[in-house]
């Protein structure tokens, strides 16, 4: 009969529910542990594979967790405000505000099918004014610090839709909206300082237990340098200056040419009437290049010459200002020194626009005047240097670097590639910027009495080149604190990244009205222990929260200054055709057909057997009827042994076969405990389905009036337990089967006993041709394969065996190894 799995779900849920056996009071913190995943974002009404995934397999570790002894608080919420909700309602022009209250409401109830121990008495949503409420205060607490700030910016501009795009909205240099080719502009926007952190947020890595290749990525992002900026003098009347960084002072003498950023602000003071237009052609065709292509290796280089030279301060060469786009404002000065021969961008630039190439480091077993076929990057013997000649490169490099600040014209300095962080963003769907704009006082920031400032909800909120608040008359017009006369309200909403940067915080107070979160509860349960996400937010999401969390740190907000202890991630799960699953390549699998046909909890097991949570992989259905039939044959043993172990039925030793049985389940346990805490999840499960087969072998192997039933209800016990924190519906109602009480997860984790795994042994008797020659001991029940292999290495059969030829291995079990040999 097949197991009953849509009345079984229903029932535990509705117990779990009832009894409150997932919540938590907060106030107990002995042996804590702070579970938490990324929580979705509600812009549809589905739960795709990819979430039932992330959450099933963590639900997992934190059940196992809990049987193990742990107080767990695992929330979940809705990173409710953004581009995908705004998108849809643009698309639909249904209101934002309800499409996501009713995804919020349906993806609520899937999360439920999971089976997932969520304590949703702490749900939070970024969208609900009681959360933004004290998102707009953090902003303004940041405000107050001289972290949040003014000031104009490059942005993704649309001539299409006339509107600001964030990167997300920007594919392949074109709007999503209209496709139209994205410009590149400058508009005053709002600012976090994450700069200021940068030293902290490097420092940080080494004390927290994430993945190399993440905080690789971090460090890479955060891009430190420690180098020097020197003076180029521009030739002419006007006694201008190129102040330039470079990380490689030693190659000064190897500067042949200047490069300038599309966007540097001496470009209109310094280009000849001659090359105006050219350089007017280049500037708008670079606008439209995102920082990540220009700046790509594989992208051809590409610039104009200015007209104009710069001197070169320790050779008085005359060389030649350029601008190309793969030099960047945002980083250094926006102005290199090419070194072609000692830079692959500017060798491979100035190749191409005949620019000078001359060696000024010297590698190990190199000719100073054999022409370079590439850029020489490394360290080496510094040549064509006048008194550095000779030194290598790392002594010279301090030398210059000493000799530059002393005559003036450099000085040591650090920068760092990344850059504040913009939060303005021109639509509707988000937290509006709690600022006021007042002719008399200039910059207001709202009182914090006056929180929350409302998103009002009559509001146009299709692109027309304006923020959408700005048509909002009632909004718009305000009063100033100051001085109370009209003002005008901030148009535009914060980035969506500012409310998931804090949200782990709220979620251990997200009834609380009258501030953010109660410090005692957070000083209990802060840090996360364990946090689960994708890498791709990476330089996103775990940067914003580090930093948020550097800064409340800093202002006594918080006494910690890092927000996940540890961190995992989990794998993608593909389309069956290899790709990431979308709607426009038709690869979406919909997990419903699975959940009516095998129930959450055989989908849950399938999921964890089938995929490498950290690796994930192409969708494959085709081993799900297997795990199906796995529980429903785990079932029926259990179904048929719960009469039997109430018979109490023992012996004072265990027979050979209850050895064998005894050791695999000591071995499972051994096997599932050490593998569940790694996030490694299909061998457990291969585990329980050998500890199946071995009860079943035991059962047939032994007669009913000699089983051992004390330690058949022990192994049955086991292996609900084993199961459960994969099948939590299933174990409840198994757990019931057997006349225990609810709920399983109130049971502690099975322990195991070490002197069990070790396999018995005996001696063997080794002949060859049927005649003795040694023995040995090993283990009781060798395969052939061991067998053959023992025989032939033990005692003295390697000298008896060394010119014969083995054609047969004779293994009488539990006696002896016969070699028959010619």
């Amino acid at each position: 009969m097949a197991i009953p799995f849509e009345q079984i779900q229903k029932k535990w849920r509705k117990y779990w529910e009832d009894n409150k056996i997932h919540h938590l009071d907060l106030s107990r913190a002995n042996n804590k542990l702070y579970c938490l995943v990324m929580f979705p974002y509600p812009s549809s009404d589905k739960l795709h594979l990819g979430h039932w995934f992330n959450y099933a397999p963590v639900d997992t570790w934190a059940r196992f967790k809990k049987m193990n002894g742990f107080e767990i608080f695992q929330p979940m919420g809705f990173d409710a405000f953004g581009l995908p909700a705004e998108n849809y309602a643009v698309k639909t022009g249904v209101h934002p505000q309800k499409t996501t209250a009713a995804n919020v409401a349906f993806i609520r109830n899937q999360l439920k099918e999971i089976g997932a121990m969520y304590d949703w008495e702490y749900e939070v949503n970024t969208s609900d004014p009681e959360y933004y409420k004290w998102t707009q205060w953090l902003f303004l607490q940041f405000y107050k610090k001289g972290l949040a700030y003014r000031a104009k910016a490059a942005v993704n501009w649309c001539p299409g839709c006339q509107t600001v795009l964030a990167n997300e909205q920007v594919i392949d240099t074109k709007c999503e909206r209209c496709s139209h080719l994205v410009e590149r502009k400058f508009l005053t926007q709002w600012f976090l300082k994450i700069t200021a952190f940068a030293d902290p947020l490097l420092e940080g890595l080494d004390r927290i237990d994430w993945p190399e290749k993440t905080k690789a990525m971090q460090k890479n992002w955060i891009g430190k340098s420690n180098g020097v900026e020197i003076n180029f003098n521009i030739e002419g009347p006007d006694s201008e200056k190129i102040t330039v960084f470079t990380t490689r002072p030693d190659t000064l003498f190897g500067a042949t040419y200047l490069v300038l950023a599309p966007e540097h602000p001496m470009i209109g003071k310094i280009t000849t009437k001659k090359q105006k237009q050219q350089i007017s052609v280049y500037i708008k065709t670079t606008s439209s290049v995102s920082e990540i292509d220009r700046t790509s290796t594989v992208r051809e280089k590409t610039g104009v010459f200015t007209g104009r030279y710069a001197i070169n301060p320790v050779t008085d060469r005359q060389i030649p200002i350029w601008i190309a786009d793969y030099v960047l404002l945002t980083y250094g000065t926006g102005a290199i020194m090419a070194v072609p021969a000692h830079d692959e961008r500017d060798f491979e630039f100035a190749g191409k626009n005949n620019l000078l190439i001359e060696k000024v480091i010297l590698e190990d077993g190199g000719t100073p005047d054999e022409p370079l076929q590439q850029a020489f990057t490394g360290e080496g013997t510094m040549i064509n240097s006048a008194k550095y000649n000779g030194l290598h490169s790392s002594i010279g490099m301090e030398r210059i670097c000493d000799d530059l600040e002393r005559e003036g014209i450099g000085k040591r300095t650090v920068k760092y590639k990344f850059r504040d962080w913009l939060i303005s963003r021109q639509r509707y769907w988000g937290a509006p910027i709690p600022m006021i704009f007042c002719d008399h006082c200039g910059e207001v920031p709202v009182p914090e009495e006056d929180l929350p400032v409302l998103l009002p909800y009559e509001v146009d909120f299709r692109p027309k080149g304006k923020p959408p608040l700005a048509t909002v008359e009632n909004f718009v017009k305000t009063i100033c604190p100051k001085c109370s006369k009209p003002a005008r309200r901030e148009v535009e909403t914060m980035d969506t990244f500012v409310d998931s940067s804090w949200y782990f915080l709220r979620y251990t107070s997200n009834k609380l009205k009258e501030k953010p979160w109660d410090n005692k509860l957070v000083n209990k349960w802060l840090p996360v222990d364990q946090y689960v996400g994708g890498v791709d937010h990476a330089t996103m999401h775990l940067l914003y929260a580090r930093f948020f969390i550097k800064a409340l740190q800093g202002m006594g907000l918080v006494p910690f200054d890092e927000p996940f202890t540890k961190l995992i991630h989990q794998g993608v799960i593909k389309g069956p055709d290899g790709q990431r699953m979308s709607k426009s390549r038709g690869n979406v699998v919909n997990p419903e057909q699975y959940l009516e046909k095998y129930g959450s909890d055989v989908f849950r097991c399938y999921l964890m057997f089938g995929f490498d949570f950290q690796d994930g992989g192409p969708w494959d259905d085709s081993g799900i009827a297997a795990i199906d039939k796995f529980i429903n044959r785990l079932w029926r043993l259990i179904e048929d042994t719960a009469s039997l172990i109430n018979l109490q039925q023992n012996k004072e030793k265990f027979l050979e076969a209850e050895k064998e049985l005894n050791r695999v389940m000591n071995n499972s346990i051994k096997g599932a405990t050490t593998d569940i805490e790694r996030f490694h999840f299909n061998t457990p499960i291969s585990r329980i389905m050998e500890l199946v087969n071995a009860s079943y072998h035991y059962m047939q192997e032994v007669k009913l009036e000699q089983q051992n039933t004390l330690l058949l209800k022990q192994v049955i016990q086991n292996l609900i337990l084993l199961l459960a924190p994969f099948a939590p519906h299933l174990a409840e109602e198994l757990w019931e089967k057997i006349g225990e009480k609810p709920s399983v997860f109130n049971v502690g984790w099975p322990n195991y006993n070490p002197d069990a795994l070790h396999k018995e042994e005996i001696t063997w008797v080794l002949q060859i041709n049927g005649k003795i020659r040694e023995r040995v001991t090993a283990p009781i029940d060798l395969t052939e394969e061991q067998a053959e292999k023992i025989a032939k290495s033990s005692g003295r059969m390697p000298e008896l065996l060394s010119d014969k030829r083995i054609v047969k291995v004779i293994v009488v079990p539990r006696k002896l190894i016969n070699l028959v040999v010619n």
